[in-house]
């Protein structure tokens, strides 16, 4: 998958370029990641990409000019690493508090794309002209600001990169992370046995599948109603959870 990233920062993609799940997905050339700085496009000395906003007020706006020069350069790149240029396939994505909240619906979606173009603001924002004739679909991490959209874009990748086939050792395990079917994710436990004075739950040793899926899917559920209970709201379960949704119901009713 092809990843172009437009940003006056390229500095701040190394981590995502050389460590972990995504470094490696580099390294064995799964991905592409590049960056383009759009001071590269100016045309003055100062190489300046932002001026004071028409009608007064604080800070400062990014040009348009620099910005379209540099996507263009992106789409070119992106054709060249094979990627089908339409919104579809390779859309142009800004990273905005204004956007869509990423979610694991959404990246499950752009995990299908042949690449991406991440426009990174900075400053009071970007000049509305340019948005409104080169960018997609704008996203947003939540209802925050940063300085900046390197971190979000670097987590929107992250996101991405990992849901791609083969990039994990284990595919299962991306399959069964948090929000995927709809509920957070079960705990999990490892060696020693005891620690703290805590054991393991007797069940995970049974070695009984059935009943180990049964019980963290319990625990699945106690977890989203708890902590999240706009998502418990919203899931619909499968035929076999909504037995054992049955089953425990039951056991409740008993055990009261």
């Amino acid at each position: 998958m092809y990843f172009a990233v437009i940003s006056i920062f390229p500095e701040m993609f190394a981590t995502i370029r050389e460590f972990g799940i995504t470094g490696r997905a580099v390294t064995q050339e799964q991905v592409t990641i590049e960056c383009i700085n759009p001071r590269d496009y100016t045309t003055d000395n100062y190489r300046r990409i932002d001026e004071r906003p028409y009608g007064g007020g604080p800070g400062m706006v990014m040009m348009a000019e620099p910005l379209s020069k540099a996507i263009e350069d992106a789409r070119l790149r992106a054709s060249q690493h094979g990627c089908r240029m339409e919104a579809a396939s390779c859309p142009v994505i800004y990273m905005s508090p204004q956007g869509q909240t990423l979610s694991e619906g959404s990246v499950v979606s752009m995990a299908e794309y042949d690449g991406m173009i991440i426009l990174c603001g900075r400053y009071e924002g970007i000049d509305e002209r340019l948005l409104s004739q080169y960018v997609d679909v704008e996203v947003s991490l939540g209802d925050y600001v940063l300085s900046g959209g390197e971190l979000p874009a670097m987590v929107l990748m992250d996101s991405v990169i990992r849901r791609l086939p083969d990039i994990i050792g284990d595919d299962k395990s991306a399959e069964q992370d948090s929000f995927v079917d709809g509920l957070l994710d079960c705990p999990h436990y490892t060696k020693p046995h005891n620690f703290a004075g805590l054991a393991v739950p007797e069940v995970l040793l049974s070695g009984h599948h059935a009943n180990i899926a049964k019980w963290r899917f319990s625990q699945q559920v106690v977890r989203t109603q708890t902590r999240r209970p706009d998502l418990w709201q919203a899931f619909t379960p499968t035929a076999q959870q909504a037995k054992w949704l049955k089953a425990l119901a039951k056991s409740k009713s008993l055990n009261s």
